[in-house]
């Protein structure tokens, strides 16, 4: 072959290009209805899998610091009292959604450039390499332990913001329409388990030195400074246990189709996929790229600047961005909360090492109730009825059940903390709150994103609406601890709940502005024509010894 001059052997090379238009959209139109009307498969349960265990791993990290910073802070607090320095909790808490909103802004944008396949991976190595260099943070002359652990936590959210929109939309590209919004949703509800498994291997750790930290009063604070590191260590296991999965999992064919414009190795992904649950890519086999919309910065916002679209993207965006002010209010201060009300708090006389045990203890097993009782089966509930009842009314229902729990929790604080048995019925709506989250708008805020949008822009979109999510869970934590304290100690957590409220209140409204995806092609919620999609073969100009070439057919 000449240099810099490709050409393709193909059936419709020379015929008519209106015929060779119509059989390249004709089979793309047919790979997609295969994937489509696909029944369930193997295949389904693995990609379920594969990108679940990113999302446990995703919560398992983000939450662990929740118990992680009270270990802290009996080890690093200039009194070894149990939380850090306000500005010093703050930092360590709030490093990783800033890394993640980065995260889901790059790799959003990047999988719409090079790839789902490519880039679903890379982003679990990040969290591998930030959560293991946690655990060896130290302190130096000119570095603090706890700037060092704020970097790590950063890295690593990138890496965890990756996730989301990578693992969104692998799963909705890949599902058949009838299945798609419990697929999503079975992936979503990993991050319940790595919450909850978060609490429970951090009850372990502290069981597993309970006589050390109990009776070895001298080297307490030396044992709690392993603890910690262990919780946040072993977060690496399943990571690297999908690690393989993932970087072997094909490109969807949608991308392929789409962006890459390669109808035919599509075609032969989906037969294959769908027979054998694998893939195979010659890199010799002559592709024809199809003429089809690209993605480029002038069609971005022509696409975006119609307002049956851009209406949508700010609907997927505030609804997050609303969601994530109160589910990472509260997720991230769950501890401050349980301690606010007295709930588990050490009774009696205990001091040093047996204060700190009975401490960590108590809020590890409140971690445990309030994850049990409200977060998994919330989960379960949307993915029960998410592709029977739909999306939109699962949001709306919950934004509005939230804004009355919000209401209740806030308003009546002081009566719902004022006793040991009103206390418990603080945590009971407490409990009902994550419930509704989770039946509501954290599963659809995650779901709809990812099929709402064209295949070009579907991760970007995921990726802004993501970002605004954890834009809210930045405000979220800010306002926690720039707030809590007015008046006294946790004195304004309960204006800060009723500030949860009318951000329950706003999303009400939000997502109004969203259509209802259940049982619609991911082409249809597109809002772009299906008919003549592909245009013909794309036409190249290449350069041959100093001439210009204009040649339509290509190699990949």
């Amino acid at each position: 072959m000449d240099k810099g001059y490709n050409v393709e052997k193909t059936s419709s090379h020379g015929s008519d290009p209106k015929n060779v238009a119509y059989t390249l959209d004709q089979r793309r139109r047919a790979a997609l209805a295969e994937v489509d009307n696909a029944s369930f498969s193997w295949f389904h349960v693995k990609v379920a899998l594969v990108a679940s265990v990113g999302f446990f791993t995703d919560a398992y990290d983000i939450f662990a610091i929740n118990i992680a910073s009270t270990m802290l802070g009996y080890v690093y607090s200039s009194h070894h009292g149990s939380s850090l320095a306000s500005n010093l909790d703050l930092g360590v808490k709030i490093a990783t959604p800033v890394g993640t909103l980065c995260g889901q802004l790059l790799f959003g944008w990047l999988a719409d450039i090079v790839g789902r396949k490519r880039m679903y991976g890379i982003e679990l190595m990040i969290i591998i390499i930030g959560c293991f260099a946690q655990t060896l943070a130290g302190e130096a002359h000119a570095v603090n332990v706890i700037a060092v652990i704020i970097v790590w936590r950063f890295i690593m959210g990138i890496g965890i913001g990756g996730d989301y929109p990578l693992s969104a939309v692998i799963s909705s590209e890949f599902s058949s329409t009838k299945i798609r919004g419990r697929l999503m949703t079975a992936v979503f509800s990993a991050q319940g388990w790595g919450n909850f498994t978060a609490a429970i291997v951090a009850l372990i750790i502290v069981s597993a030195f309970k006589t050390k930290v109990q009776n070895d009063n001298p080297n307490v604070f030396a044992h709690i400074d392993i603890m910690w590191r262990l919780l946040i260590g072993i977060g690496c296991i399943p990571a690297c246990m999908a690690l393989y999965f993932r970087l072997t999992i094909p490109e969807t064919p949608r991308f392929t189709m789409d962006i890459e414009r390669n109808v035919q190795q599509a075609s032969q992904d989906v037969d294959n996929f769908l027979t054998t649950g694998t893939f195979v890519v010659d890199p010799d086999a002559v592709v024809q790229r199809a003429q089809a919309p690209k993605a480029t910065r002038r069609d971005f916002f022509n696409y975006f600047s119609k307002w049956e679209n851009l209406k949508v993207l700010i609907g997927t965006s505030w609804s997050w961005f609303a969601l994530d002010i109160a589910f990472y209010g509260l997720g991230l201060n769950s501890s401050i909360i349980l301690q606010a009300i007295g709930f588990g708090s050490p009774t009696g006389n205990l001091t040093g090492g047996q204060k700190a045990y009975e401490n960590l203890k108590n809020i590890c097993v409140g971690n445990i109730i309030l994850s049990a009782a409200g977060l998994i089966p919330g989960y379960y509930a949307s993915f029960l009825l998410i592709d029977s009842w739909g999306r939109k009314p699962i949001q709306l229902m919950g934004f509005a059940v939230l804004t009355v729990l919000f209401v209740i929790m806030g308003f009546a604080y002081d009566k719902l903390t004022a006793s040991s048995s009103a206390n418990k019925a603080f945590v009971f709506l407490y409990c009902l709150a994550d419930f509704f989250q989770n039946f509501g708008p954290n599963t659809t805020t995650f779901v709809i994103p990812g099929e709402a949008f064209p295949t070009r822009y579907r991760s970007t979109a995921h990726g802004i609406s993501a970002a605004s999510g954890k834009l809210g869970a930045i405000v979220a934590q800010v306002g926690f601890a720039r707030l809590k304290d007015i008046g006294g100690t946790n004195h304004f957590v309960q204006h800060i709940l009723e500030i949860f409220a009318f951000f329950m209140l706003t999303g009400v409204f939000s997502t109004l502005l969203i259509p209802e995806t259940m049982g619609r092609t991911l082409e249809d919620l597109s809002n772009e024509n299906q008919e003549g999609f592909i245009e013909g073969v794309a036409a190249r100009v290449e350069v041959q010894d100093g001439l210009v070439v204009n040649n339509s057919t290509s190699r990949a």
